[in-house]
């Protein structure tokens, strides 16, 4: 006869203890159910504390977080004690909290002759990494470690799914799943049931938590439940490994130029903070293009090395003008390191850095945009707190034009900024240093150094009806010593030449804001004037100009006391500048701003050139215009209009937009031509890129360069992309136009994707961002 005692409970009481006090907890709800339990619960507890569990993984994650401190939580409908048997059962929502693991279930029995805890009836365990395990039933040994699970379903914390028809857990840290599935792939919304995009059907997976990998024994890939490939054994690092080696996701593509082209990266994970990723890729037209990225990251810092190279074989480049042929029959390649450390609170240091065997080699193999032009390398040392700055640099400038003289190619070394803000005011105003050291050389052309020093004072007065007057002054001196300088005017070449100059500055500034309110937004009407006094004229032709040659005459250059790029030229004589401004600031979001002004020489000699719209007595007429009337939306227009006849001299248009499933940029620009200057005929281009989401997981994206003077499109590209949270697949085309050496125009096509988990090669999915990034043809920095 059994003999059975049964408690109903309602509503059902929870016992609930700290491990000290559990046995008070437990003897007040029943002496029968307690004994039973306190065994449960005391040998749990002890288990968990042990070595060997006190560690316990997930069924695929090792990285498991227990808290073995935390109480023992059982709240069940009701409890039976099954004395002759020496069971307990709790049935009836049953939920058990332990050690960070949560336990639900229909019924829960406790066998105490065989040690085991089984569950049956809609199992969920939720486990101390967020893993979720759903099984119909459940039977694990006394320490958790054990176990062997019917219908298993289980989704990790990183959403890769395995479903099993049974499953065993051996020695704590084995798992094997028979007849089982693996994705990562989320099921339909709208049918569950239906097969995901892709998964992995073996008949037996094994995952080896001490490993951290997943092996497939007589596996299948599907798509949409289609067999597409059929695996005998195979393994990979199961969803808790971030970096392991092992081979990633190959990408393929076509290129007129390249050929068939295929590449099967392999990323080497030589310890937790160094790896190497070797990426050959094949091109049936031109051989094998050797690569391979080095990645070390230090306490202080990281850096990476980017290597490639190919044996350009004769006949591979299929031309025969003379500059391909020197190519020919020889190691093409570069090297490319960028580094960045720090040293302490204020200082850093670092470099970027492109070593290359030939122009066009980067461009010719699509290792870089094919627009590039320049190509800039440093070395710096950065320092900075609050008031003073410090920069050391070691630059080397290089032109990658075939018509690219040999002033293109030129080294800094050093170049040393020094910037100082006093605490202290001086004059009520505020007092700055800086200074500028730069030794520049060439191998065929001029050489300088020189130290430039200049003190800086302003102060800002404002009246009681807003009257803003600002006065300013300067002091710069200068020293050089040139060689093999040819003098413009004299065109005899200087072989050692010290030159010194100074030049004292003084100027005030005066606006006066009137400001306006209304329902929807804020009105700032604001006239400037701004006079600047300095002496007539120096002799600025000694000194050749290698960094003031970049002067664009806009609106953020109106007010600027001195409007040079950099220091080889300076402004001299009186002059003036004046401008309206206004701003409309919207409450709700929003804003308009515009600029219009003019720049007059009342005085003195004119140092700048035709071309830049300041050679004259009266400069160019400069105008703005920014307007940004949510934040998915930005325009601004910069442009110069002549003085006399008002004709466009310059404009420079930048807008894009997002709406619903638009996105955009697009960019126009116009300049007239100046004859004496290297822009001999107008130029006129723009630059677009578009994305649109087709769908949940589809988008669309392109992108072009066109020369509207020249009726010729630059470059293009059109792609689609597939990306859901376990799948990317972009196919991208891309053609370029241009013409140098051996870069010749050119069709390719680019097809990348990636299966989660598996293996694969990251990349952009912004393709308004993606497209345009390396479009831009000037320098990347001023010396």
């Amino acid at each position: 006869m059994t003999r059975d005692a049964t408690l109903h409970r309602s509503p059902a009481p929870r016992l609930c203890a700290p491990q000290g006090s559990l046995c008070a907890c437990v003897q007040r709800l029943v002496k029968p159910v307690s004994v039973a339990f306190l065994t449960l619960i005391l040998t749990t507890a002890t288990s968990a504390l042990s070595p060997a569990t006190a560690q316990q993984p997930s069924l695929l994650d090792s990285n498991i977080n227990v808290d073995t401190n935390q109480p023992m939580l059982l709240q069940a409908d009701e409890l039976v004690y099954d004395n002759q048997n020496n069971r307990v059962r709790a049935r009836g929502n049953v939920e058990i909290y332990f050690n960070n693991y949560t336990l639900l279930a229909d019924e829960v029995i406790y066998d105490q002759d065989a040690n085991t805890l089984e569950a049956e009836g809609n199992v969920r365990i939720k486990e101390p990494d967020g893993a979720i395990v759903n099984a119909d039933r459940i039977r694990l040994t006394d320490d958790f470690r054990d176990g062997f699970i019917d219908s298993l379903r289980i989704v990790t914390k990183e959403d890769a799914r395995i479903a099993a028809a049974t499953a065993t857990r051996k020695d704590g840290e084995t798992t094997v799943f028979e007849r089982a599935v693996f994705t990562p792939c989320k099921p339909c919304k709208d049918d569950p049931e239906k097969a995901p995009l892709w998964q992995i059907k073996a008949a037996k997976i094994i995952h080896k938590r001490s490993e951290g990998n997943i092996y497939y024994e007589n596996a299948a890939l599907e798509i949409y439940g289609v067999p597409v490939a059929w695996f005998p054994y195979f393994f990979h690092a199961d969803p808790s490994v971030k970096r392991r080696s092992g081979f990633l996701i190959p990408s393929v593509g076509q290129s007129e130029d390249l050929g068939f082209m295929t590449s099967l990266p392999y990323f080497w994970a030589i310890a937790p903070n160094m790896d190497f990723t070797f990426a050959p890729r094949y091109m049936t037209r031109q051989g094998v293009l050797w690569q391979g990225e080095w990645r070390h990251r230090l306490s202080n810092g990281t850096y990476t090395i980017d290597m490639d190279g190919i044996y350009q074989k004769e006949g591979s480049l299929d031309m025969s003008n003379e500059d391909v042929a020197l190519l020919e029959d020889k190691w093409r390649g570069s090297v490319v390191t960028k580094g960045l450390f720090s040293l302490g609170s204020w200082w850093q240091y670092g470099w970027d850095v492109t070593l290359e065997s030939d122009d066009t080699y980067r461009r010719f193999y699509k290792l870089d945009n094919v627009v590039r032009t320049d190509r800039i390398s440093k070395i710096f040392a950065e320092g900075m707190n609050d008031r003073n700055y410090l920069g050391a640099y070691l630059y080397h400038f290089g032109g990658l034009l075939a018509d690219d003289d040999s002033n293109a190619e030129s080294r800094a070394h050093p170049q040393i900024d020094y910037n100082y803000v006093f605490a202290d005011s001086v004059l009520g105003g505020e007092l700055s240093f800086d200074a500028d050291i730069t030794s520049l050389s060439r191998d065929d052309g001029a050489d300088s150094s020189k130290l430039i020093a200049e003190v800086k004072w302003r102060r800002e007065l404002i009246d009681d009806f807003g009257q803003i007057v600002t006065p300013f002054a300067r002091l710069r001196g200068d020293v050089y010593k040139i060689s093999n300088h040819i003098d413009p005017i004299t065109e005899m070449t200087a072989d050692k030449e010290t030159v010194t100059r100074g030049m004292a500055t003084a100027g005030l500034q005066y606006s006066y804001p009137f400001v306006a309110h209304t329902d929807r937004a804020a009105h700032v009407i604001e006239p400037v004037g701004q006079i600047i006094a300095r002496p007539n004229g120096i002799n600025q032709d000694a000194v050749p100009n290698e960094d003031a040659q970049s002067l664009v005459f806009d609106d953020t250059l109106l007010f600027d006391i001195d409007k040079f790029s950099g220091y080889d030229r300076i402004e001299t004589g009186v002059r003036a500048n004046v401008g309206l401004r206004y701003t409309m600031q919207l409450y709700d979001a929003g804003y308009i701003r515009a600029v219009l002004g003019q720049s007059y020489q009342l005085a003195g000699s004119n140092p700048f050139w035709e071309g830049t719209g300041l050679a004259n007595r009266q400069s160019d007429y400069v105008a703005g215009l920014y307007f940004e009337p949510a934040t998915t939306m930005r325009f601004l227009a910069q442009s110069r209009f002549d003085q006399d006849t008002f004709d466009l001299e310059r404009i420079d248009v930048t807008g894009s937009a997002s709406y619903g499933p638009f996105s955009g940029s697009v960019n126009y620009a116009f300049t007239r031509a100046t004859p004496i200057t290297e822009f001999t005929e107008d130029q006129q281009e723009v630059i677009a890129a578009a994305n649109i989401q087709l769908a949940e997981y589809w988008s669309a994206f392109g992108s072009l360069r066109y020369d509207i003077e020249g009726r010729q499109l630059l470059t293009d590209s059109l792609g689609i992309q597939y990306a859901d949270e376990c799948f990317v697949l972009a196919v991208t085309f891309n053609e370029s136009y241009i013409r140098d050496r051996d870069v010749e125009p050119d069709r390719s096509i680019i097809v990348r994707f990636e299966f989660k988990h598996l293996g694969g090669t990251s990349f952009e999915t912004d393709a308004v961002n993606q497209l345009i990034a390396d479009t831009d043809t000037t320098a990347q920095d001023d010396t």
